[in-house]
C-alpha cells in the first residue's frame, strides 16, 4: 500500500495535473518525495503568494484547476489573499498543505509554524478539508475533486498533519462524472419570444460557451454586454458591447430593454457600479438569470431562475426569430461608450488594440493598473480567455507577475503579456527570475509612473493631499538584470512593434508621467 503522499500525487496525476506551483519545507518533505517519476513539473516560485497566482493563471487560461504545495502556518497564510481573489472570480484551485501533527493541534505549544486553527482561516474562502485517517483519504480527494470540476469554481483546501504524510493509504477511486440536470427552460423561453429589445449581459460563467452564447444572441437579435471575465468572446461581432455596464450608455441600452438575460454574472459592483453611485438596477421583472450556483441566484430578485451550466442551456432558449434592431443598438452603445471615456482612457484603449492586432492571439494578464482599467470599461480582445486581470471583485494588487507564469504553463504555444505597474510589480518582484528559470515567453510590460497613480488621482479628486502615494521603484534594468531578462525601454507608441518584435522572458519599461507632476 502506497503512502498518503503518493496517493494524493497519483490521484494529481489522474486528474490530469500537468504542473505544481509550490515551495518546499519541512512539513512537505514526502509530497515532495513521491513527486519525482510522476510526470508532474514542479515550478519553485519566490512567494508562496506567488505559487497561488500561478495557480489561479493557469486555471484562467487552461480551463483546468491549478494546484499549489504549501507548508503549514507562513505558507497557508500567504495563500490566503491568492485564495481570496481565485473565489471572487470562480477560479478553480487547490491548496495542498501540511499541518501540525495531530495531537498538538488546538493547544498552542508554540510548535514550529503552528496556528490555533489553520483550517479555520481557510474554510471563508471554500471547501477545507482536513485528514484525520488514512482510510478518509479517497473520500477526501473525490470532495476536493468534485468542488474543483463541477460548479462555480474556487479554492479549496487540503491539509495533511505531518504524522500522517508517510502512513498506507488506499487507492482512490476514479471521480464519478454527475449526471446532467436542466432545469425546464419552457417559462424563460416564451419570455424570450416575447421580447421586443432583448439584451444579454454575459459574465465569467460564459468563459466555456462562447459559442452558445454568440448562437443564442443571434436567435434573439440581442445585443451583448460583456463584463471584464467574458472579454475575448464575440470578438468583433456585431451585437457585441464589450464595455463596461457601469457606463452611462451601456446603462441606458440595459434600461431600455424589455428583458435583460443574466449568464453567468454575479452582478457584482466592480462590474456594474465601479464609480459607486448606487444607481444600478434592473427590475426584477424583466430578469432573466442562468447561473451554475444556486446561492448565487437567490442574491438578486429575478422573474425566473435558471440554475444550470450556461453552456448547457443557451442552447433551450433560443427563440425562432430575432428581433431587427439588435445590432443598431449594440454598435450605437459602442460609439457612446467609447467616447463617454477621457481621453488618457481612450490612449491607453488604443494602446491595446494595437498590442492585440500586432501580437494576435496573445493572452494579456493584468494588475491593478491604468491601462488594465481603461481595459475593463472599453476592450474586445481577439481570445476567449486571453483577457483577464484582477483589478475586479478582490482586486488583489500582485497578481499579474505570478498569473502570467501559470497561464504561460497553461498555454505554451501562445504569447502571454503580463500588463503590470511599478507599484504591482514590486509586490512579487521574485517572480521575474521564475519566469527565467523556466525559460518562459513572457513579456513583462510595466508602466512607471514612480507609485500608484489612480491611488493619487483618486485622493486629489477627493480633494485630499496626495500621501502615501510615491514609493520609489526600482532601476528597471537592474531588475531586468539580476532576474536574467532581456530589458527594454520605450514610449506607448513604440510599445506594440516592440512587444511583436521579440519572445520572452523579457522585461519592457513604458515610462508614464509621474505621480508627484499630479494635480
Amino acid at each position: 500500500m502506497k503512502s498518503v503522499a503518493q496517493t494524493l500525487v497519483e490521484w494529481l496525476k489522474s486528474m490530469g495535473v500537468e504542473v505544481v506551483f509550490g515551495i518546499p519545507g519541512v512539513h512537505t518533505i514526502e509530497l515532495y518525495r513521491a513527486l519525482p517519476g510522476s510526470g508532474i513539473h514542479h515550478v519553485t516560485p519566490r512567494h508562496e503568494g506567488g505559487a497561488g497566482f500561478m495557480a489561479d493563471g493557469y486555471a484562467r487560461a487552461s480551463g483546468r484547476f491549478g494546484v499549489a504545495l504549501v507548508i503549514t502556518g507562513p505558507g497557508v497564510t500567504n495563500m490566503l489573499t491568492p485564495m481570496a481573489q481565485a473565489r471572487a472570480d470562480s477560479s478553480p484551485m487547490l491548496v495542498i498543505s501540511g499541518v501540525n501533527q495531530r495531537q498538538t493541534l488546538g493547544r498552542g505549544m508554540g510548535h514550529l509554524h503552528e496556528l490555533p486553527d489553520q483550517r479555520a482561516l481557510t474554510r471563508v474562502l471554500g471547501p477545507a478539508l482536513h485528514l484525520e485517517d488514512p482510510k478518509a483519504l479517497p473520500g477526501i480527494l473525490s470532495h476536493a475533486g468534485r468542488a474543483l470540476t463541477t460548479g462555480r469554481g474556487g479554492p479549496v483546501h487540503v491539509q495533511i498533519p505531518l504524522d500522517l504524510m508517510d502512513k498506507p493509504a488506499p487507492a482512490t477511486v476514479p471521480l464519478a462524472a454527475p449526471a446532467p440536470s436542466l432545469p425546464d427552460p419552457a417559462k424563460a423561453l416564451g419570455r424570450i419570444r416575447m421580447a421586443k429589445a432583448p439584451v444579454i449581459l454575459a459574465g465569467g460563467g460564459c468563459r466555456k460557451a462562447g459559442a452558445e452564447l454568440q448562437a443564442l444572441a443571434e436567435a434573439m437579435g440581442a445585443p451583448v454586454v460583456l463584463t471584464a471575465n467574458a472579454r475575448g468572446l464575440m470578438h468583433n461581432h456585431p451585437l457585441a458591447v464589450p464595455a463596461s455596464a457601469s457606463l452611462p450608455p451601456v446603462r441606458a441600452l440595459i434600461d431600455g430593454a424589455d428583458l435583460v438575460l443574466v449568464a453567468g454574472s454575479e452582478l457584482g459592483p466592480t462590474d456594474y457600479d465601479v464609480y459607486g453611485t448606487g444607481s444600478f438596477e434592473i427590475p426584477h421583472q424583466s430578469l432573466i438569470r442562468i447561473d451554475i450556483d444556486g446561492a448565487q441566484l437567490a442574491r438578486h430578485s429575478a422573474a425566473l431562475t435558471l440554475q444550470a451550466d450556461v453552456a448547457a442551456i443557451l442552447p433551450k432558449l433560443a427563440p425562432p426569430r430575432p428581433v431587427a434592431d439588435g445590432a443598431a443598438r449594440a454598435a450605437k452603445t459602442r460609439t457612446a461608450a467609447f467616447a463617454e471615456l477621457d481621453a488618457p482612457y481612450q490612449s491607453d484603449i488604443r494602446l491595446l488594440e494595437a498590442l492585440r492586432d500586432r501580437v494576435p492571439n496573445a493572452i494579456m494578464v493584468g494588475d491593478s493598473t491604468q491601462i488594465i482599467y481603461a481595459g475593463n470599461l472599453y476592450y474586445s480582445h481577439d481570445a476567449p480567455g486571453g483577457w483577464f486581470n484582477a483589478a475586479t471583485g478582490y482586486g488583489a494588487l500582485g497578481f499579474a507577475t505570478g498569473a502570467a507564469i501559470g497561464a504561460a504553463f497553461a498555454a505554451p504555444d501562445r504569447r502571454v503579456i503580463c500588463l503590470t505597474g511599478d507599484g504591482g510589480l514590486m509586490f512579487h518582484p521574485g517572480e521575474l527570475r521564475t519566469a527565467r528559470d523556466e525559460d518562459l515567453d513572457i513579456t513583462f510590460v510595466v508602466f512607471n509612473n514612480h507609485g500608484y497613480g489612480e491611488i493619487a488621482q483618486s485622493m486629489l479628486d477627493a480633494g485630499a493631499e496626495v500621501l502615501g502615494c510615491t514609493p520609489t521603484p526600482p532601476d528597471m534594468e537592474a531588475l531586468a538584470k539580476a532576474s536574467g531578462l532581456r530589458f527594454d525601454i520605450c514610449s506607448d507608441s513604440e510599445l506594440p512593434e516592440l512587444i511583436a518584435s521579440g519572445k520572452g522572458p523579457r522585461l519592457i519599461e513604458v515610462e508614464r508621467p509621474r505621480v508627484v507632476d499630479f494635480g
